[in-house]
């Protein structure tokens, strides 16, 4: 934690709040926690959401409350995958982390906002930690080789780690459980030579068919996602046959796709973000097995239908404009409301054109700042739809060169 970042602050002043951290597997939720815990020296209570129900956060909750009048601070409990707790047991953990009773970190590596009750989320700050980089890695693999009381009884030397970092995905659990499964693979005696030919051929014999906590999970919802969007609709099945068939979580499926069809199909065909969406509500509602036959409906769908991500490209450019813009320009006096008779008399909404009351309901008239006038974001895509978008706004907008 950099000097002045917020966690480190909060643990200076030792006043803590709860808290979620979102990342990706491997990334140190878990250890981070512990870390905090110890340097605050706190009672420290654990829960995984998988094996835990609501009499086991009770009863955690209860331990807090007894033991409160001695402790030094508020106790912590740590809950591991926080995604997979329901409505019923994110409500009994409400009134503890309102009162104080505990402070909450959760880890998920799946979005709060979608996860998480909003009451909830409300009481917590979200931090998210990214995936190791190579440099990280590289200091993982020497710590590991020189410290590790196996490992350090073992001649190994490691001549290339490019294929080893890229197996492990910046996730430091798997680069230690791929670097036990390598090295399980020669003999007890003599030295070991790793290089980047032994790592893909040891490792693949030992890949499942789909990991849903570790690197397969990343590679096939690539995978799935690619082959949506080069609307190929039986490579795009059989993916999200291999997730399914792996135990993934089927709104993890759904609500990709829900994004997916506004990134890539957007435009071309706007119905997409409606059955998507009905889509993810449905499988909230009904859950597997038969929620797989409507992700199937969705993901053929999605697949065939016309691709355009004109929406994602002209958000993409409008907000790299506004990120790279040091002062950000007025908004233009006409735009501005005039509640008071001050504002109007400074020229807020003078000369605006209130467009209802021209024909066709248009009236050419500057709506970006000065500074950008003629500025173009939104490019309309090649489809049928966005022909029928690109021949309006041509006729409405002559300086925009559509």
């Amino acid at each position: 934690m950099a000097p002045g970042a917020v966690l480190r602050n909060m643990l200076q002043s030792q006043q803590l709040s709860s808290f979620i951290l979102w990342g990706p597997p491997g990334v140190g939720k878990t250890t981070l926690a512990r870390i905090i815990a110890g340097s605050l020296d706190r009672e420290f209570y654990t829960l995984s959401a998988v094996s835990s129900g609501v009499k086991d956060v009770r009863e955690v909750i209860q331990r807090a409350e007894s033991g409160r009048m001695f402790a030094k601070g508020a106790p912590i409990l740590f809950i591991d995958e926080i995604h997979r707790f329901n409505k019923a047991q994110q409500d009994a953990l409400l009134g503890a982390v309102e009162s104080g009773t505990v402070v909450l970190i959760g880890a998920t590596t799946e979005n709060p906002s979608f996860e998480v009750i909003s009451p909830l989320l409300s009481r917590c700050q979200v931090y998210v930690l990214k995936s190791l980089d190579v440099e990280h890695l590289k200091v993982l693999l020497k710590r590991a080789l020189k410290e590790d009381k196996f490992l350090k009884q073992r001649k190994i030397k490691v001549k290339e780690s490019e294929a080893l970092f890229r197996f492990s995905g910046g996730d430091a659990r798997k680069l230690y459980n791929i670097l036990e499964i390598i090295i399980s693979t020669f003999p007890e005696e003599g030295e070991i030579i790793i290089d980047n030919d032994v790592e893909t051929d040891r490792l693949q014999e030992n890949i499942a068919l789909y990991d849903k906590d570790g690197e397969q999970h990343y590679d096939i919802i690539s995978a799935f996602i690619k082959s949506i969007r080069g609307s190929d609709p039986n490579a795009a099945i059989y993916w999200m046959a291999r997730m399914l068939a792996g135990g993934e979580d089927p709104l993890f499926i759904a609500r990709r796709m829900l994004i997916l069809a506004s990134e890539d199909v957007g435009l071309a065909n706007p119905n997409a973000a409606l059955l998507a969406q009905s889509c993810f509500d449905a499988v909230h509602k009904i859950g597997m097995p038969e929620s797989r036959i409507i992700l199937a409906q969705t993901c053929i769908y999605l697949a065939t239908s016309p691709k355009s991500n004109s929406a994602y490209m002209a958000i993409e450019e409008a907000m790299a404009l506004v990120k790279s813009t040091s002062e950000a320009p007025p908004v233009p006096l006409h735009l501005r409301n005039a509640p008071t008779e001050l504002m109007k008399e400074l020229g807020y909404a003078k000369d605006y054109k209130y467009a209802h009351s021209f024909e066709g309901n248009f009236v050419d008239q500057e709506f970006l700042p000065d500074a950008l006038k003629g500025r173009k974001f939104y490019e309309p895509g090649l489809n049928a739809r966005e022909n029928e978008i690109r021949r309006r706004l041509q006729l409405l907008w002559k300086k925009y060169d559509y």
